[in-house]
């Protein structure tokens, strides 16, 4: 099996924030990892070039079981057009509560939010802490 490509890295996520454009794409990036860190009680950690990641598990394709790895369990990129949190939609719990959110569009494994004030602060932090508590698929 190839390695995955999307690891941690090294690289300090103030010092990616702080080159984050359009400005305020950097606000509400950082704005979103003091909520994420908050709420996962974690320090962030850059997962590959642009994802900050906060804890990890270990995850196992359904449709392949060969195919498996590391995972943060929660992240987000702060993209030009939009915020990308990773891990808020997947847990049956978290479809619950997902429409309350407030205004985003979903991707694959994401939801695209277009301005932090867009969306209900106090469900993000439970998508957050749904997406944290999550077990290894082992």
């Amino acid at each position: 099996m190839a390695e995955p490509t999307t690891r941690p890295t090294d690289v300090p996520v103030t010092d990616f924030l702080a080159g984050v454009t359009p400005a305020v794409r950097r606000e509400d990036g950082v704005a979103l990892a003091a909520l994420m860190s908050e709420v996962t009680g974690v320090e962030p950690v850059m997962w590959g070039p642009s994802m900050i990641g906060y804890g990890s598990y270990h995850y196992r394709s359904p449709t392949n079981p060969r195919t498996h790895g590391d995972w943060p369990k929660v992240a987000f990129s702060p993209r030009t057009t939009s915020l990308v949190p990773y891990g808020i939609k997947d847990r049956p719990e978290a479809q619950q509560r997902l429409p309350s959110l407030g205004s985003y569009s979903e991707g694959a494994g994401c939801v695209y939010v277009k301005r932090l004030a867009d969306v209900d602060q106090a469900v993000l932090r439970e998508l957050v802490a749904i997406a944290f508590a999550r077990p290894d698929d082992d």
